[in-house]
């Protein structure tokens, strides 16, 4: 990575963090509506449920939201809470989004998340059982996983922690510590097949997760893309336009 696409992804990374967390976040938070089937109306289509990251609300997912839309693909985008407390005290409100989406269209939705909201995914899959343990085997842990969700798609997500985490005194921020007490829980007991449904994209000039490999998922479709900051990953044209692909074809 050269000096010259360091300072594009700087620049770049710079005009969205002030449109995403200056205006975009605080102020037009309701802007735009989910789209999801009115209760008892079959969608023809799969739905998608939208997980933010850390300190970011649903607002952060306007983009997604209107291409989705335009795709004629239901949609929902979550806000996450409590902002500073456990990763899996936000399964919950995942849990209440999805169970919406899959009762709406009939089908367990595509879930995703960029940047700490792919953990909240794990974490919530987790607390639903989609797990190997005493009781449970791989292939019932992977039959509860069907059952939930039809695939996982992260972006940016500190699978494996990230180095900036050792600066964070919050608790979710020590959850994504590399090497944590956390994340080795979380992924002691996941089933093989949750790699097998999980897309996960990285980028080599992440500011936030790093290093690169990080944000990948051991046994996933781990796609990397050059020379993007953390946010600005998220809203790549044709990583999007790849992400939506996958959803039509889940």
């Amino acid at each position: 990575m050269g000096l010259r696409a360091l300072l594009r992804a700087w620049r770049a990374e710079v005009a969205l963090a002030c449109g995403i967390f200056g205006w975009r976040q605080p102020f037009r938070h309701g802007l735009v509506a989910d789209t999801v089937p009115e209760q008892g109306a079959r969608a023809a289509r799969i739905g998608v449920v939208l997980v933010h990251g850390y300190l970011c609300n649903r607002a952060f997912w306007q983009p997604w939201q209107r291409l989705l839309a335009a795709r004629g693909i239901p949609c929902l985008a979550v806000t996450l809470e409590p902002v500073w407390g456990s990763i899996d005290d936000c399964a919950p409100g995942l849990d209440a989004a999805v169970r919406r989406m899959a009762e709406a269209t009939g089908r367990p939705p595509v879930v995703i998340g960029h940047s700490m909201g792919g953990l909240v995914i794990r974490a919530w899959l987790r607390s639903r059982g989609a797990v190997v343990c005493e009781g449970l085997d791989e292939a019932e842990a992977a039959e509860r996983l069907k059952s939930l969700v039809a695939h996982v798609i992260t972006i940016g997500t500190p699978h494996q922690g990230t180095a900036l985490a050792e600066i964070s005194r919050t608790t979710n921020g020590r959850q994504m510590r590399q090497g944590s007490d956390w994340l080795l829980e979380l992924a002691r007991h996941e089933p093989g097949a949750l790699a097998e449904r999980m897309t996960c994209w990285y980028s080599n000039c992440d500011n936030l997760v790093f290093p690169a490999r990080a944000a990948c998922y051991p046994g996933a479709d781990n796609r990397l893309v050059v020379d993007l900051a953390h946010v600005q990953m998220a809203f790549a044209p044709k990583l999007m336009q790849e992400c939506v692909a996958l959803v039509e074809q889940a």
